[in-house]
């Protein structure tokens, strides 16, 4: 389909309602756009993604600078958390009203000024609230950018299009800390912010030259009721799940914030049972393969995503290292996911997506759980191989969970399917960071220890990657060709019937 008369390669490109473009043959891009593309979404979530997890090291330098102390300056991290959880839902109405380039550029211009923000504050207030308007950015950034993605790239070919872009979530939470500490000893901290900047504007003016800003011609009118219920729902989930068990805040206050999360997410559910076109569609969960991303990749992810906070504890606390040198570590699981960008669609098309996901589940849970064996002195080379090798398999399954959400999910649909599943897979990191600190804590205390040690840890590796592994029994209910297009693979009966006919 070519462009129509008229229209300039960059000017809005409206299509009748929700008829949107899903295969590259309709598409408006370039065959060159199409492979540059995934790099372009995937460095802007690059920087998002380490950029919430980069200030962890960086904390106390933050503190000392601003002058207040490195337990209250927390308020930074758990203040970005909530902006996330509160503007993500309504990415998928704001893309589809204004166009997806033109959001996702307006995402990247909101992140770099929050970043300025947070390099200039001088109190604490004022760097809590540039962390919320980097939040605000970020939550566009993440679902919006994969609309693009989707939007821009042919079925077949989106499985190596979404593991380029996994990636930076896998990457992020182990290289960020590292880098932040790397650049707070040896530059200074306001860098960890400034370097968004450069970043950032490549960013923009790739996404101005290669991406079209394809949006709905018609939408419903936006869902404020929806949006302010599923904003409290999800932050007091989101909050009161990522400090749970970090001892940053009293219990009481813990279980107020997760109670009160529960009950305005239990009211949006009943409110959008009622409503056409809700913020967050949960009619969509009634797809199994969407069903099987979101359940299944919320219970992989609630394990898996412990991994970037034991980790770093185990090394650092139980086998005293420095930050630097746990952080090099912990590398390899990075490098295990990029050698999985060239491998992963070619495993999906020999085995499919629902042999894939079941088995691989076990496997990945395999590796999470021998981290249990690490001691202080295991040989270096043991630990980078099981990361390295975790990290593989780890990225094969993230790639195929992101990847399947989309099989069944209508054109008209999916903005709203990158909002459902952006909310869940943030709420499965919290719940991880949660249950992987609750494991440690309950370990501690039924050993009487009154400080953290290496023994403390193998229960907790343990727990969480039973947690991963339960995911199988949600993977099991896929139908036997579920993701058959996207994989590059025949469905089943179409397979049958050929076999049959010679």
């Amino acid at each position: 389909m070519g462009t129509p008369s008229g229209v300039a390669k960059h000017d809005t490109i409206s299509f009748p309602p929700y008829a949107l473009r899903g295969l590259a043959s309709q598409s408006m891009v370039p065959m060159s756009a199409d492979r540059l593309i995934p790099l372009i979404v995937a460095v802007a979530l690059f920087m998002e993604n380490m950029d919430s997890t980069v200030i962890a090291t960086s904390l106390p330098a933050i503190a000392s600078a601003i002058g207040t102390n490195p337990l209250a300056l927390k308020l930074a991290v758990t203040s970005y958390l909530l902006s996330l959880a509160v503007f993500i839902p309504a990415s998928g109405w704001i893309a589809d009203r204004f166009g997806a380039r033109t959001v996702f550029r307006a995402a990247i211009g909101v992140f770099m000024l929050g970043s300025i923000g947070c390099a200039v504050s001088s109190s604490l207030v004022h760097f809590v609230a540039a962390r919320i308007v980097q939040g605000a950015g970020g939550a566009m950034m993440t679902p919006v950018g994969r609309l693009i993605l989707i939007r821009s790239v042919d079925k077949r070919e989106l499985v190596g299009a979404m593991a380029l872009v996994t990636m930076p979530a896998l990457v992020g939470p182990m290289v960020g800390p590292p880098v932040g500490g790397f650049i707070t000893t040896y530059f200074s901290w306001h860098w960890i912010f400034l370097i968004n900047l450069p970043i950032g504007l490549v960013g923009i003016a790739l996404i101005t030259r290669f991406v079209d800003n394809v949006r709905a011609e018609t939408y419903p009118p936006f869902d404020f009721i929806g949006m302010m219920l599923s904003g409290v729902g999800l932050s007091g989930l989101a909050f009161g799940l990522s400090v749970a068990g970090l001892e940053y805040l009293p219990w009481s206050i813990v279980v107020a914030l997760i109670a009160v999360g529960a009950l305005f997410t239990t009211c949006y559910v009943v409110y959008a049972r009622r409503k056409p076109a809700p913020v967050l569609d949960l009619s969509l969960f009634a797809l199994p393969t969407f069903r099987a991303s979101v359940v299944g990749g919320f219970m992989f992810r609630m394990g898996i995503g412990a991994l970037p906070f034991l980790l770093p504890l185990l090394l650092q606390i139980g086998f005293k290292l420095t930050p630097f040198q746990s952080g090099l570590i912990t590398f390899s699981s990075a490098v295990g996911a990029f050698a999985m960008k060239a491998l992963g669609p070619k495993i999906l098309r020999r085995f499919g997506f629902r042999s894939i996901l079941m088995v691989n589940a076990l496997v990945s849970a395999a590796f999470l759980a021998a981290c249990a064996s690490f001691t202080p002195t295991s040989p270096t080379a043991i630990i980078i191989g099981v990361l390295l090798i975790g990290g593989f398999f780890r990225s094969l399954q993230f790639t195929s969970i992101n990847t399947i959400a989309y099989a069944d999910v209508e054109p008209q649909r999916i903005s709203r399917a990158t909002s459902l599943v952006s909310v869940a897979q943030q709420l499965s990191l919290s719940a991880g960071v949660a249950v992987g600190g609750l494991a440690v804590e309950m370990t501690t205390r039924i050993a009487g220890n009154t400080a953290l040690t290496a023994t403390d840890f193998p229960p907790a590796f343990l727990f969480v990657a039973a947690i991963s592994a339960a995911s199988i029994f949600i993977f099991l209910q896929l139908p036997r060709d579920a993701g058959a297009e996207l994989a590059g693979r025949l469905p089943v009966a179409v397979k049958s019937n050929d076999q049959r006919g010679g």
